[in-house]
């Protein structure tokens, strides 16, 4: 078992980050595609009457900006440098560029067989990363193909970057638009630390404590939960039929 680069939870033989930061990034990927449409949807609207000039006046000399270019410049084109040590990141890049540049980043790591025109094999690394939308290279794209790829980004040291680097843009575009996965708390105690803090997540696989950061299958829960439901009503029968006091 390794260290997780992420979280100081454990991590599988071979990777770098535990289940449990490997569900959160799922869940990111599988939100983000979702956070764009409400963007698209309710936020490239006209914006507020002109504010009052700094002197007092009831107007400014410039027209009003017709939508929000916040929101303009996470659904526009442009290109991401993934290095976290990059100076220019000012974490406002486009959405599908962020991903674009993860994605292409990752497939540089991933080994690409081929063979020269004399028939001698090599190993090299891919040239490109591709998605297969129709649309082209969207952000729904992106996100299916960086979901596909985890597994083998997981074992990479990158992958904590990358969890950074989605962490920053979804809690940035959440900001805008104030919309977040709905939670659903869990009626069995964690097996951790006995804490009723179990908590699923739209969007992820996995169910986790609040309070210790236990993460569990959806199976494991409902064993767990299957137990500590058996050990309850043998306490309440127990309450209710007491052997000692049972009369032949």
């Amino acid at each position: 078992m390794n260290s997780c680069t992420i979280c100081p939870h454990t991590a599988p033989d071979g990777q770098h980050a535990c289940p449990r930061c490997a569900d959160v990034l799922r869940g990111w990927l599988a939100e983000l595609p979702q956070q764009a449409r409400l963007l698209a949807s309710e936020f490239l609207v006209p914006s507020a009457a002109p504010s009052r000039g700094r002197l007092g006046g009831t107007g400014r000399a410039d027209a009003p900006v017709p939508v929000d270019l916040r929101v303009l410049t996470l659904l526009g084109p442009g290109r991401h440098d993934p290095d976290p040590h990059n100076p220019d990141d000012d974490g406002t890049a486009p959405i599908a560029a962020v991903l674009a540049a993860w994605a292409g980043h990752i497939a540089y790591h991933h080994p690409s067989a081929y063979r020269d025109p004399h028939g001698t094999a090599y190993t090299r690394p891919c040239e490109q990363a591709v998605t297969r939308d129709p649309h082209g290279p969207t952000i729904t794209g992106w996100c299916a193909w960086l979901t596909a790829y985890l597994p083998y980004a997981l074992g990479l040291p990158l992958v904590a970057d990358l969890h950074r680097g989605l962490g920053d843009l979804i809690h940035h575009i959440r900001s805008l638009t104030h919309a977040t996965p709905h939670r659903h708390p869990k009626a069995a105690p964690c097996p951790g630390c006995h804490a009723f803090g179990l908590v699923a997540v739209d969007g992820r696989w996995g169910i986790t404590c609040t309070a210790c950061g236990c993460h569990l299958e959806p199976l494991e829960y409902e064993q767990h939960a299957a137990a500590v439901l058996h050990v309850q009503q043998a306490r309440q029968a127990a309450e209710t039929f007491p052997l000692d006091k049972i009369v032949t």
